[in-house]
């Protein structure tokens, strides 16, 4: 049953991430970038005064070149782009002084948000990223006043998600799709294979040390057809080494120019023997092209091999438009919206009925230990997402620059999820999964919130003036 609430106020900090190793997709190489953690206190309605009060956070990594990838951009300023799509959604929500429910919340900001941003020159996928992170913390605070857990509350919409958003649905059924989930026990990692990780050998994609038992692997494409059909060749020939089956993804980071240099690397795989190991275990190409090309580029014949979209997911109709040109599926990330996730895995269920069958994908980005790990594999288990991109433990040192105190409490909290490694804590990985029966705590899958202490405050965006100077 939706309750409603009130939002009392927002803070935002962040604390600084190292990478292990370099992360190179699309266009830029990732060594080091900010984590955003986000405070909220919200007021549920009808407590009494002082009982209804309760925090919520979320957590989540600051991308670079990746919401925005505009070439004429630096890094460090599509990074700024996301601090002021923070800011800007932070002033939106807390000018809505009455009781609402958690997603009346969003739906009532999330048009003047896109507005907003769009004229301080932030594109659509950017300016969500602000609302996703402070819905989950609030999500986060409303299951703490209420007593209940993530599955539970999302089973019962303590939300209040309706579809005032998506008018090709009705809010009967969402709340059917809601009522009927049963999360996922655990959800497979799907090791990401970034374009400069090694390939062969020791560190290799096939060293179990590196890739932890996955059984599953997400390949990056850098967007050239003839380098890309080689690599692919080479990596395909570690992985039949393994000793067992796997299945693999392959993402291009809209690096592919047109249909033409898609259909060039489809042929090659339909047709090169030396890629017949990874054409046969292939499930779906993830967002090839451009977001702008996408939009104007029906897959036509290409569409038998299973597309979906990602970085071209920038609104509540993406998917149904994405949908009209052939693809068959659309990512998850918390990052982008957990309430559209939510809208998307309903699509998906509902068009799948009539004999077609329509998918939503975990690709992970964003998410580090703690927090946003737990989150986002909560809302995967719960939508049904089977198997997920977990790169963020591959490529960031357990918890990274979080106090030895945070990490370990996360560890004490979620047993099933973390393990100390004698060098820190880290992931746990059982039999190439995660576990999920610890997210059943109380509150948005977590028991635990960072050390609000050992957190500097979000760094001030640059306005609009500034950046052009």
């Amino acid at each position: 049953m939706p309750v409603r609430l009130k939002l009392r106020d927002i803070a935002f900090f962040e604390r600084p991430v190292r990478f292990a190793r370099p992360f190179r997709f699309g266009a830029i190489t990732i060594h080091a970038t900010p984590q955003l953690f986000v405070g909220v206190e919200i007021e549920v309605e009808g407590k009494g005064k002082g009982k209804g009060v309760a925090i919520g956070a979320s957590a989540e990594l600051l991308v670079p070149k990746w919401f925005d990838k505009r070439p004429e951009l630096s890094p460090a300023q599509t990074v700024d782009g996301l601090r002021r799509s923070l800011a800007i959604a932070r002033d939106l929500y807390l000018a809505q002084t009455g009781f609402d429910t958690a997603f009346g919340l969003h739906a009532a900001c999330i048009g003047a948000q896109v507005v907003a941003c769009t004229q301080q020159n932030i594109p659509p996928l950017a300016a969500a990223y602000g609302p996703a992170e402070i819905d989950k913390a609030i999500l986060d605070a409303l299951l703490r006043a209420a007593d209940t857990n993530f599955f539970d509350g999302m089973a019962g919409n303590v939300a209040g998600i309706d579809a005032r958003l998506s008018s090709d649905l009705q809010d009967s059924d969402i709340a059917q799709f809601l009522a009927k989930r049963t999360p996922l026990p655990r959800v497979v990692v799907r090791h990401t294979v970034g374009l400069d990780d090694i390939v062969e050998g020791e560190g290799g994609v096939a060293d179990a040390r590196e890739n932890a038992g996955a059984r599953y692997f997400k390949l990056k494409l850098s967007g050239d057809p003839m380098a890309d059909a080689a690599r692919l060749a080479r990596i395909g020939k570690e992985l039949d080494t393994l000793g067992h089956d796997y299945k693999v993804t392959l993402d291009a980071n809209e690096q592919y120019a047109d249909l033409a240099a898609l259909r060039a690397l489809i042929d090659r795989l339909d047709r090169d023997a030396a890629l017949r190991s990874i054409s046969s275990r292939l499930l779906y190409v993830e967002q090839p092209m451009p977001r702008d090309i996408t939009r104007q580029s029906p897959l036509g014949s290409l569409a038998a091999r299973g597309f979906i979209i990602d970085e071209a997911d920038d609104s509540y109709d993406a998917f149904p438009a994405a949908r009209a040109l052939g693809y068959r599926g659309i990512s998850s990330k918390s990052c982008k919206g957990l309430y559209k996730s939510v809208v998307n895995a309903t699509r998906a269920a509902k068009w799948s009925v009539g004999g077609e069958t329509f998918f939503v994908t975990g690709e992970d980005l964003t998410c580090q230990a703690g927090l946003a790990v737990q989150q986002d594999l909560a809302l995967g288990a719960l939508i049904g997402v089977t198997h997920a991109e977990r790169n963020g433990h591959h490529y960031v040192d357990g918890f990274g620059e979080a106090p030895a105190a945070e990490a370990q409490a996360f560890a004490k909290a979620h047993p099933d999820l973390y393990a100390d490694s004698g060098q820190g804590v880290r992931l746990s990985i059982h039999d190439g999964d995660l576990l999920t029966g610890s997210l059943t705590a109380t509150g948005f899958a977590t028991s635990v919130h960072p050390d609000w202490s050992a957190l500097r405050p979000l760094e001030q965006p640059k306005s609009r003036q500034e950046q052009l100077a």
